[in-house]
């Protein structure tokens, strides 16, 4: 999950609002003290935490609560949409013919994240084309056209050419029939004059859609400072933050970067080709505070999931059978690792699944296969019939050991009373269940 240590330090703090049997100063100052204390760890400007502070604590004591709400939904709904504040607006970004521009600092992943847009876009059924104007990084040619040829992706670069804007002048011709063209300018080591001219002389080239500032999260709240920085240069109209996976300063460039004239496009949330997110401030921070993204989480499994592929109503009612088990963890490796999936859906309380959970690998999910593959049906559809005997019988048919079936039981157990926790899970999951519906968080 993106900035996990922030998340569950949030999540802690909140729960405390929803377990609290009344609502007064003395547990809004905890609270906010816990949600201060979570935000520095994170690398949030201590203004910014400080003014968020303020505006918690000011609207929690004098704010009434609006009709239907009580004083407990109204100070949590208080936290969410100040969390979100502080972090801003998002770019939009439309699913539509457009010319977009890369640039940032070098080391920032922007040639990785280059081919993480055309993927993008590619999903959404737009035909992406890349041209590649890094002449100054030995090896830049070479990547990018691996990770296109990769992905699929139509690629442009002239290996020999030092002539950046005459490769784009070519490239943006090249590729006039592709719906989205992404042009990799090369990376600074800082803002020299010579690059900003190289910059500004692509950017003259043709109207572009979008000019995307890459940040490396670990950057922190120097982000500030670089948005800024090529803001001046060429007027950039979103950031995307890499490897937020990574690092625990992503606070800091998030909140950095909402600071400035610009705002977040996208976030670089694991390695693979599909871990890059259009930014949704509500949904990030509603991911954070453990009440899911579901909007982020519908959008992923439109992209690669059948309706036959998962039963999201039957995933729901939080009881399914070993068979159900099976079925929805082939679809969720479809969407990417279990523990991003996981944290899309509205745990509550529940959300904090061991590490070991989520290591479902394809191999496991093999050997899963294998031993049910040696059960009766009644067992499957009823593993709690399943006791030593039976164990054993499992075992020596499916050629595993006795540990390993007991592995696969305990499994299912495990996610059962998880996926529960998305139907009840006690009164402070009901809670922030109440309080996700009165905020629109579907």
């Amino acid at each position: 999950m993106v900035l996990d240590n922030l998340g569950s330090s949030l999540k802690s703090a909140i729960q405390k609002l929803a377990n609290a049997g009344k609502i007064d100063k003395e547990i809004i100052d905890d609270v906010v003290k816990d949600i201060q204390r979570a935000l520095i760890q994170a690398d949030v400007n201590v203004k910014l935490v400080m003014k968020l502070s303020n505006r918690i604590k000011e609207r929690a004591l004098t704010e009434a609560p609006p009709a239907g709400m009580d004083s407990r939904e109204h100070v949590l709904r208080i936290v969410y949409t100040e969390l979100v504040n502080i972090i801003g607006k998002a770019t939009p970004i439309a699913l539509e013919p457009q010319t977009i521009m890369m640039v940032g600092l070098q080391g920032s992943g922007k040639t990785t994240t280059t081919a993480k847009l055309a993927r993008f876009f590619s999903r959404k059924g737009l035909k992406p084309a890349v041209i590649c104007a890094d002449t100054y990084r030995p090896g830049a040619y070479d990547q990018l056209s691996q990770l296109c040829e990769k992905l699929g992706v139509m690629f442009y670069g002239e290996r020999d050419n030092k002539d950046a804007v005459a490769i784009v002048r070519n490239g943006l011709k090249e590729t006039q029939k592709y719906d989205v063209r992404i042009v990799d300018t090369a990376g600074r080591h800082a803002l020299e004059t010579e690059l900003i001219k190289e910059m500004k002389d692509i950017w003259g080239l043709t109207n572009f859609t979008h000019r995307f500032l890459v940040l490396d999260a670990a950057i922190g709240q120097q982000a500030s400072e670089q948005a800024k920085a090529f803001n001046d240069a060429v007027g950039i109209t979103g950031v995307v933050i890499t490897k937020l996976d990574g690092t625990a300063k992503g606070g800091g460039a998030l909140s950095a970067v909402s600071d400035t004239n610009t705002s977040i496009a996208f976030i670089g949330v694991g390695e693979t080709p599909d871990d890059l997110e259009r930014f949704d401030p509500d949904g990030f921070i509603s991911r954070l505070l453990g009440m899911g993204d579901l909007k982020a989480l519908v959008e992923k499994a439109n992209e690669v999931l059948s309706q036959k592929d998962v039963n999201v109503e039957k995933m729901m009612t939080g009881k399914f059978t070993l068979n159900d088990m099976y079925s929805q963890l082939e679809a969720i490796n479809k969407m990417g690792p279990l523990k991003q999936i996981m944290s899309m859906l509205p745990l509550g309380g529940l959300g904090n699944i061991p590490d070991d959970a989520y290591r479902m690998t394809q191999d496991k999910m093999q050997g899963y296969r294998i031993i049910m593959d040696s059960m009766t049906e009644d067992e499957k559809d009823d593993p709690k019939l399943i006791g030593s005997s039976r164990i054993a019988r499992i075992a020596m048919g499916s050629g595993r050991a006795p540990e390993d079936v007991r592995e696969l039981l305990k499994y299912h157990k495990m996610m059962q009373k998880a996926m529960k926790g998305m139907k009840g899970g006690g009164q402070s999951n009901k809670n922030l269940k109440k309080i996700m519906k009165q905020m629109n968080i579907k």
